[in-house]
């Protein structure tokens, strides 16, 4: 009997990890980690992870990708499959949880050999997007852009006969990144043993266009009052969309950017087959026209925030780290607590635990700046997970990536007009294909 098991990411937010299998064949989707504490794993079944046929990555985010050296710790061999940019900027993302696990005093699960042991494998090598091919006598997979960030992707796959759907992080509403919508191969299948669909805005019924909307109004808010606005923001990601569009509302605000944000800036240049159309010279004339500053030092940082705060003159800042863990992000909430103009807007998840989740429970007062979240859309909402389920013919149809209750109550809404077979589970549940 072929089974999935959930090792992460329903119920909750993170760590995304999928065993599917039986006792011939088996492969895992994805592998990451939850930024809570000294960082939370899957929930990994050590005695099944040496017999894995294949592990597919469907993205670079920690919370899908750090705890893959752990599987080769535990005896996996196998490669990983994913796109050729997502294994390029993994580097980074190893380097970055491995800092916050320092900072947190723990320590991580694995060493620099299981680092060095993990091999990739290309999708894109072996197929292109919307087509599909053999694996190996027993495995056959398509894949498609997923919009998420630059890199990720969506899987069909069949296995033993048994054929899955795995949105991972999906969104048709990013500004630069396309999306293979995977709609017309999912109805091209009579039927589907399963899917796992993103929905990690469970409720949420808001489009980009309103998320833009409010950010642009707190923006404004706090520029108007010749306020300092810090958007700390992943280092790839949301982060060069929002500084992209940040540019094109307030053209006369000084924009002062992290130069991490930048290079990941012109990596997406370096990789126009995964933008929309047009967003190659949209990327092309921010770089050249020098519309920001680019931070390159500490000393370069301080100086300029201290002459914006001296001269009450208004200046937008990209930072890394959404949550504000780091140093760097710290540092600027010191220098902003005692400037009540300015201002913090969170635009993505808040983790238990996490700095930005601290300040946030603060009152205004006690913080000394104001500080809100306007999530940018890049997860499913509740009329995408209405359009996605909708499409599919499956047997079922488990909603992932958000809370429990959150999952349940999305759950509740949408079989309360017609739609059947959805699943809210949690880590630990298997289910029966």
């Amino acid at each position: 009997m072929m089974q999935l098991h959930v090792w992460g990411s329903a119920g909750e937010h993170g760590r995304s990890c999928y065993w599917l299998g039986n006792d011939h064949t088996s492969i895992l989707l994805d592998c990451g980690v939850k930024r809570e504490g000294c960082g939370e794993y899957p929930l990994l079944d050590p005695s099944r992870i040496a017999r894995l046929d294949a592990v597919f990555l469907s993205h670079a985010h920690e919370d899908h990708s750090i705890a893959i050296p752990w599987l080769y710790k535990m005896g996996y061999t196998g490669k990983v499959w994913t796109t050729r940019i997502t294994a390029e900027q993994l580097p980074g993302y190893y380097t970055a949880w491995g800092n916050y696990v320092k900072q947190q005093g723990g320590q991580l699960p694995y060493g620099e050999e299981d680092l060095a042991a993990v091999t990739y494998a290309y999708l894109e090598d072996e197929v292109p997007p919307l087509q599909w091919c053999e694996l190996s006598p027993s495995l056959r997979i398509c894949w498609g852009r997923s919009g998420h960030m630059l890199g990720s992707v969506w899987l069909l796959l069949e296995l033993d006969g048994k054929r899955l759907f795995y949105s991972g992080d999906y969104s048709e509403e990013s500004f630069l990144l396309g999306t293979d919508v995977p709609e017309a191969e999912l109805r091209k299948l009579a039927n589907l043993d399963g899917a796992i669909v993103d929905a990690a805005y469970s409720t949420d019924t808001a489009q980009q266009a309103d998320k833009l909307e409010q950010l642009y109004a707190a923006a404004d808010d706090i520029l108007s009052a010749g306020g300092q606005l810090l958007l700390p923001v992943p280092v790839s990601g949301r982060g060069q969309e929002l500084l992209l569009l940040i540019r094109q509302q307030f053209p006369e605000t000084p924009i002062r950017v992290e130069q991490e944000l930048v290079h990941a800036m012109e990596l997406l240049l370096q990789h126009a087959s995964w933008l929309k159309p047009g967003m190659e010279s949209v990327l092309a004339d921010a770089l050249r026209v020098s519309s920001f500053e680019v931070v390159r030092s500490d000393e370069q940082r301080a100086q300029l925030l201290e002459q914006d705060i001296a001269n009450n003159r208004a200046a937008i800042w990209f930072t890394t780290d959404g949550m504000m863990q780091s140093v760097k992000a710290q540092w600027y909430y010191e220098q902003l607590q005692s400037h009540a103009a300015s201002g913090i807007l969170i635009t993505g998840h808040v983790a238990k635990g996490t700095m930005a989740q601290r300040l946030l429970a603060l009152r205004e007062e006690e913080r000394g700046c104001r500080m809100s979240v306007i999530r940018y859309k890049i997860h499913q909402g509740q009329p995408d997970v209405r359009k996605m389920t909708q499409a599919m013919n499956s047997k079922f149809k488990l909603l992932v990536h958000a809370p429990k209750r959150d999952t349940d109550i999305l759950l509740g809404q949408l079989e309360s007009e017609g739609l059947h077979d959805l699943l809210s589970l949690q880590p630990g549940d298997t289910i029966n294909l």
